[in-house]
């Protein structure tokens, strides 16, 4: 099965070793990613900050490309490339005129369906034909993880099919019990928002979002956190360190891709899905459960 796939800017850059590990875990579960060709950046932050248009006509872009692959499926591990690219192929739908004034500019045109996945929903059809279950060689006993979604999978500011519970989503937590893992942690901050880019320009208030999530998981047991969105995985990660010692929390817990534990579940080393390039150490606790 060959699904299009759209890396986004992190996923070439910061966090390479997610698309590694992506394209290797799909792979195994006989999905094949086919990079679109030319893609460029969505505009992500900064377009949709500053310029309506913009956000709207850069993943309209992307959107072209997939429109006259041979693929129906877009899948896109980044939230933030997935939610523009959702709402800018909503709002061409709904908006015809939009459409004609953005396509009389592209080269390849968005005149077609495709859908539009996250690494989630690419998932969920090998949990209900229980493909998933059959590749696990490692169940992931031990492990108590915060399932941790960020604000941008399930929120959008205009009405867009969302294929999980808005203020509940629980297809981490279904993929994880395939996986071994029968109780994921119920918890409160699953959905709040962990700053993302104002930890470059406004790092205080992030730093106050990212304890606050830390802070709760700990209370409630979490031993690490898994993630889908690869901006939450790396503030939680990269600055875990400075934002604890700011808020007096002592604990530090791995923050996990959803890859990453799937494929850690299939019998992949943490240095095959590079899990050893993490800041916070995401190796020893594996190696603990017997799990590396």
């Amino acid at each position: 099965m060959e699904i299009a796939y759209y890396p986004g800017c992190t996923l070439k850059s910061s966090s390479n070793l997610l698309e590694v590990q992506s394209i290797k875990v799909l792979a195994e579960l006989d999905i094949q990613l086919k990079e679109l060709e030319d893609w460029s950046c969505c505009g992500a932050t900064s377009a949709g900050k500053t310029d309506d248009f913009m956000s709207i006509a850069m993943p309209a872009r992307n959107l072209g490309i997939a429109c006259n692959s041979p693929q129906s499926e877009l899948v896109i591990p980044c939230s933030a490339c997935y939610s523009r690219t959702l709402v800018s192929q909503k709002r061409l739908e709904k908006d015809p005129a939009l459409k004609d004034e953005i396509n009389a500019e592209l080269d390849k045109k968005v005149d077609g369906d495709v859908k539009v996945s996250t690494i989630l929903e690419v998932l969920m059809p090998k949990v209900e034909s229980g493909e998933l279950a059959e590749k696990v060689k490692k169940p992931l006993k031990g492990l108590d993880p915060a399932c941790y979604y960020g604000c941008m999978l399930t929120r959008f500011p205009l009405d867009v099919p969302v294929p999980d519970n808005v203020e509940n989503p629980q297809g981490m937590e279904t993929v994880l019990k395939e996986l071994g893992i029968l109780k994921p942690l119920d918890w409160s901050y699953k959905t709040d928002c962990c700053g993302a880019s104002a930890a470059m320009n406004d790092q205080q208030t992030a730093f106050t979002l990212m304890s606050r999530i830390m802070r709760d998981a700990v209370d409630r047991g979490a031993n690490c956190f898994v993630t889908t969105c690869p901006m939450c995985q790396m503030n939680l990660d990269a600055y875990q360190d400075l934002f604890c010692k700011q808020s007096g929390i002592c604990e530090r817990l791995p923050v996990y891709f959803i890859t990453e534990l799937v494929g850690v579940a299939m019998g992949m080393s943490p240095q095959e899905l590079q899990i050893d390039r993490h800041i916070v150490d995401a190796v020893s606790l594996l190696k603990e459960l017997k799990l590396a």
